[in-house]
């Protein structure tokens, strides 16, 4: 039986608003899933193992015609991962490390379909920040809550327009979602045609 559902697991408005751009109808599923991971995963391992993660949660569920796309971002600074602050005080601490540096964010993403098919992929972007001032962190963090990002920002919002001084790789995977490489898969899986 062809893949006819896509269903999107993720709160993430920025997910729903490039799902939607791209032109592609889907539904909205979501579960609570535990987001720790093994202490002995590094980097894109972490964001791939999450992804499966939240799509095993969503496995006995499926329909055989569904697909359901799981994604977690999350933002390296060396070896360390900066995944969502707890709270103001470690937004800002997050960004003060980041600023005047180049750091990774590495999308998961799984597409997992109701007849068993999985596939688990990652994609990498590096963003370098500009030197930026306690001012500039402390208004961005009260103005915009980046409590919902990794890393504490968006690129999208105030401090990517005045603090990314560069980017390699995707724009979108920073935003939280390598459409070019969702699209790809989804094309192999059926969903989409031309």
């Amino acid at each position: 039986m062809p893949i006819t559902r896509l269903l999107l697991a993720s709160n993430s408005p920025r997910r729903r608003q490039l799902l939607t751009e791209l032109g592609l109808p889907y539904e909205i599923r979501l579960k609570e899933v535990d987001e720790e991971f093994p202490p002995h995963l590094q980097r894109a391992a972490v964001a791939e193992f999450l992804a499966a993660r939240k799509a095993a949660a969503y496995r006995e569920e499926l329909a055989e015609n569904e697909v359901i796309l799981t994604a977690d971002t999350i933002v390296c600074l060396d070896e360390d991962v900066l995944n969502k602050p707890a709270d103001t005080a470690e937004a800002i601490q997050m960004l003060t490390r980041l600023q005047g540096r180049t750091h990774d964010v590495f999308t998961g993403v799984c597409l997992l379909t109701g007849d068993g098919r999985q596939v688990v992929f990652s994609d990498q972007t590096r963003v370098t920040f500009r030197p930026l001032s306690s001012a500039e962190i402390e208004f961005y963090v009260q103005r915009y809550q980046p409590l919902d990002k990794a890393g504490a920002y968006g690129a999208q919002d105030w401090i990517g327009m005045v603090g990314v001084t560069r980017l390699e790789g995707s724009y979108f995977n920073v935003m939280g979602l390598p459409v070019h490489r969702v699209w790809a898969e989804l094309e192999k899986l059926g969903l989409v045609r031309f």
